[in-house]
């Protein structure tokens, strides 16, 4: 395989690297050189634009089913949004051994299959108004169960259809480019629709989409494989993997960041709608705007890792966007115009990316692989396993202190974790250094930091 490029830095914390503009550019589609990651991409596309069409029709129609019934929207919203994603704390782990174990191209044909069906129901249900909460409640998690198996199986399934070394940085942010494209289109279309016809299309034009995604996963042709082993019992590999990952500084402090993002700072999205409608006065189409606009900014920030021809100097861009993620939120609090508001989102949302696309890189950079689905399942369960803890009681929250009050809230400790992971910059670049040495990722002038550090991969235990 052939290593990442070099680039004129110290490590992921040290200076980012500065290609020229153009060569920065063309470096965007370079993984679609890779067949197997063109028809992933490909399919993915489609179909992403039908989840987000799906997440934003269902957090409406809860908000509206809500607001008929004269009941607590934002409690119903945080509820919901929670047995959507508790089954990735639940089950999240336990995937990540499976993904190291098991075929994951077949797990991942699977759990598509399984959303498909899960989106058609819920487009039946509604069409016919037979919809209820409680039965939107229940189809969430459903999916939430579905997804808890395939979200860490397709991290961890990157390396199988990116050959190449060198190009899996560019891929994962492409990947992410491509998610938050479907993620600016399909909340703006959504809510047009929604607005028109009503939430059902939204669901039936999701389970549509998988259709798409299932045939590129057939028609991909993926070398052979050494066998998966699956020796041990899955709690003992499960133990395996947390002494992985949280022996290893570099690992743990990114693990930490992203769990306190998940947990007190993506509750706001859960929100929106109380933001869209009590706040700004407006409809569906308003709530459509806004997650529009946080996915103007996702997308341009994942583009622009896109552009990026090296992993060094992303530990900065951690510590940096998490900061700015959160005083974006705060700054969202305060605001009370649809402008103001949409331009603020827009920043949030490149923050975040950058965040979790630049970590996510990290990970998979210096994992080892025969304990990268468990490490991803790691990172899985650290953000959106976090996330309905946090929609949970952010829920609540805004009930007593307001909607208001619970994004400024959870802004500030966003930014006290930022500046923690900021602390430990220094000590990250240090253990990371020989490690891209090795990889040929840093000149070997660079090996001499090995003998001062003392580590340079993850430990064994």
């Amino acid at each position: 395989m052939s290593q990442p490029k070099t680039e004129e830095a110290a490590a992921p914390g040290g200076p980012p690297g500065r290609p020229s503009a153009r060569q920065g550019w063309r470096e965007i589609g370079r993984s679609l050189a890779h067949r197997n990651f063109r028809l992933f991409f490909g399919g993915q596309t489609i179909s992403l634009l039908g989840t987000w069409m799906q997440s934003t029709a269902m957090t409406w129609l809860v908000y509206r089913l809500s607001k008929e019934q004269g009941r607590d929207s934002a409690f119903l919203l945080g509820i919901t949004n929670f047995a959507g994603q508790i089954p990735v704390l639940l089950l999240g782990l336990f995937a990540g051994v499976y993904s190291d174990r098991w075929d994951r191209r077949r797990i991942i044909i699977a759990t598509q299959t399984l959303s498909m069906i899960q989106a058609f129901l819920l487009g039946f249900l509604t069409v016919t108004q037979l919809i209820t909460i409680d039965q939107l409640i229940v189809l969430c998690f459903c999916l939430g169960c579905i997804n808890a198996f395939d979200m860490p199986t397709r991290q961890a399934f990157m390396t199988e259809i990116v050959d190449s070394s060198g190009d899996l940085p560019n891929a994962i942010a492409l990947n992410s480019s491509m998610v938050n494209g479907a993620r600016l289109l399909g909340p703006s279309i959504a809510g047009m629709i929604i607005s028109v016809v009503g939430e059902a299309i939204c669901f039936l034009v999701n389970g549509v989409s998988f259709l798409f995604v299932i045939a590129a996963l057939l028609a991909m042709k993926l070398a052979p494989r050494p066998p998966k082993t699956s020796h041990g019992s899955v709690m003992g590999g499960l133990h395996e993997g947390f002494v992985y990952a949280f022996g290893f500084a570099p690992v743990r402090a990114i693990l930490l960041l992203v769990a306190l993002t998940g947990l007190v700072g993506m509750p706001y999205v859960v929100l929106l709608p109380i933001f869209a409608g009590d706040i700004l006065h407006g409809d569906a189409r308003t709530f459509g705007f806004l997650a529009g606009a946080s996915g103007v900014g996702a997308l341009t920030g994942s583009l622009y890792l896109a552009s990026r021809s090296t992993v060094v100097g992303l530990g900065r861009w951690i510590a940096g966007t998490a900061a700015t993620f959160a005083l974006s939120l705060i700054a969202f609090s305060y605001s009370t115009d649809i402008r103001l508001s949409m331009a603020i989102l827009c920043v949030a949302g490149f923050s975040i990316i950058v965040q979790l696309a630049a970590s996510n890189t990290i990970l998979q950079t210096i994992v080892q692989e025969q304990k990268r689905g468990r490490v991803m399942s790691l990172y899985t369960v650290a953000f959106l396993g976090m996330a309905p803890l946090g929609s949970l009681v952010a829920g609540n929250l805004a009930s007593r202190i307001g909607t208001e009050n619970t994004v400024r809230l959870g802004g500030g400790v966003c930014l006290v974790g930022a500046a923690l992971f900021a602390r430990q910059l220094p000590k990250i670049r240090q253990i990371v250094r020989p490690i891209y040495t090795q990889m040929g990722i840093l000149p070997a002038a660079a090996a001499g930091i090995q003998a001062a550090t003392g580590e340079t991969a993850p430990p064994e235990r």
